[in-house]
Parts: structure tokens; C-alpha cells; sequence
């Protein structure tokens, strides 16, 4: 069995380092003409499925703007995920799920166990009851091949009230996140399936990654204001590990599917570019 930090290694090796999300807000539906409904939501997810994912390493739905149309919606995610692998794509399901005990064993089966029909090739997850109560995830990426995204570094302005906090250690709360993460990876070869997020828009903050050898996904580029040169400052000897995400910058590119991949093939020239 593949790990996902092999699958990830081998998919940006192929398709080059890049993240698109699958972000279906209603500005966007109704950028594309689309009704703010399960239809405009099944029209979008769709185009973008069939444009992009026989072609860019890993799509990210955000599981959120899905379920905001209820059992329907989340069907329509389930397609999603099902149709993005089919062609190729990895998916990394953005729910950001977080808590303790058989709860979070729940949302790990919900997402990373195959009989599932949610099953994704990753997740992201908030920290921030421990990262110890994440070991359910862990355990059940590790038994099926799947990974795990770790808040550590948010571009939100509220996060580093929180992340930057100095434990009784004397390391940062993201810090102490970091050096988690990195000893659960260590040895892991060529990369660890445990990542982390990383806002692309945060600058130097004197953080530590350098041990991390697991996928650093860096959201904010594009719309949100972040650029590929930026990358370094924030990553610096770890811009190997780096996945770029786009959402916004690609999508408003629709609804056209050949106008969507002229946007991904584009911003994933701006990336290689900037990660040598």
C-alpha cells in the first residue's frame, strides 16, 4: 500500500505543485451565471472536476460551501471526490474537524476510511483540543494509505493571538504543532502523509520547519493576496514541501473549462518558477 506522502510526491513529480479548491461560493456560482442552488452547485463542481482534475496534482473541495445545500449537497461532494480520483486528481477534503476521543474517530471514518463514501486521499484538521486528540486521524491515514493537513500557521488575522502564543515550554502553540507533526514524519521517505497549513500570506515569522518532511500546503494566493514570490520568505528551506493552493485566482477564470485550464496551467507556471 501506497502512503499518501508517496502518492503526493509522485502526483506533483507528474503534474507539478499545485492545489486547486473547489470553493463554490455564491459570488462565484453567480460570477458563472449559475443559480445559488443544488443545480448551480452540481453545474460548477462538475465543470471544474472535468477541466482540471485529469491535470493538476490534488483538488481541495471545501466540504463547507457543499454542505450548506444539506444531503444534497454533500451527495454532490461525494461525486465530487469520486469523480476528481477517478481522473487522477489527489483530493484533500478541507472540513478542518476537530475534536477528542470517539468523535474525532468518527469524522476520521467519515473521511479517510475507504468503505466511506466521503473517502478522500486527505483532510485537514484544526489542533486545537491537542494534537494528541487527532490520533484517530492519524491512525486511520496511516491503516489506509490516507493524510492528514494540520492547522499550524494561519493567514486569518485573528490566528496569531493564538498560534503565536508562548507555551510554558517556551515554544510557540504553531511551534509546538510543528515539532509534533515532525517527529510523528520522521524517516518517512520521500515524504511524510502528516502536513501542515501554512498561509502563503504570513511573511517571515521566525517558526521552524525545517524538520516538518511532510507536505506544507500554503492557501492564500492569488485573490487573497499572497504571490509564488512571497513563497520563500514564508518557507525558506522547506519551499520543497511546498503545495500551492489557489481557489479564487483559477476559478473565476469560468465557466469555460478551457479558460479554467489556461488560469491552473498558468499559476502553476508562476509555481514552478518560484519553487526552482
Amino acid at each position: 500500500m501506497e502512503t499518501f506522502g508517496e502518492r503526493l510526491h509522485a502526483a506533483v513529480a507528474e503534474r507539478g505543485p499545485l492545489c486547486v479548491g473547489i470553493d463554490p461560493h455564491a459570488s462565484l456560482l453567480a460570477r458563472w451565471g449559475l443559480s445559488d442552488d443544488i443545480a448551480g452547485l452540481e453545474r460548477f463542481a462538475r465543470t471544474v472536476v472535468d477541466a482540471l482534475a485529469d491535470r493538476v496534482a490534488v483538488l481541495k473541495p471545501q466540504s463547507a460551501f457543499f454542505e450548506r445545500f444539506g444531503s444534497r449537497g454533500v451527495a454532490i461532494l461525494e461525486s465530487t471526490i469520486r469523480q476528481s480520483r477517478e481522473a487522477g486528481a489527489l483530493v484533500l477534503l478541507d472540513v478542518k474537524r476537530g475534536d477528542i476521543g470517539s468523535t474525532m474517530a468518527a469524522y476520521a471514518s467519515a473521511y479517510l476510511d475507504p468503505a466511506s463514501s466521503l473517502c478522500a486521499d486527505a483532510i485537514t484538521v484544526s489542533p486545537y483540543l491537542g494534537v494528541g486528540s487527532l490520533q484517530p486521524a492519524f491512525d486511520l491515514a496511516a491503516a489506509h494509505g490516507g493524510g492528514v493537513f494540520v492547522l499550524a500557521l494561519t493567514s486569518n488575522p485573528e490566528g496569531p493571538a493564538v498560534q503565536h502564543a508562548v507555551t510554558a515550554t517556551g515554544k510557540t502553540v504553531a511551534q509546538t504543532v510543528i515539532d509534533e507533526i515532525s517527529q510523528v514524519n520522521a524517516g518517512a521517505q520521500p515524504l511524510g502523509s502528516l502536513g501542515l497549513v501554512v498561509g502563503a500570506t504570513i511573511g517571515e515569522t521566525g517558526h521552524d520547519l525545517s524538520a516538518v518532511n511532510g507536505p506544507l500546503l500554503a492557501p492564500g494566493l492569488g485573490a487573497q493576496g499572497a504571490t509564488p514570490s512571497d513563497l520563500r520568505a514564508v518557507f525558506g528551506e522547506s519551499l520543497r514541501n511546498v503545495l500551492p493552493s489557489y481557489s479564487r485566482e483559477v476559478l473565476s477564470a469560468g465557466p469555460q473549462g478551457s479558460d479554467l485550464r489556461v488560469a491552473a496551467e498558468r499559476v502553476l507556471d508562476d509555481c514552478r518558477a518560484a519553487l526552482g
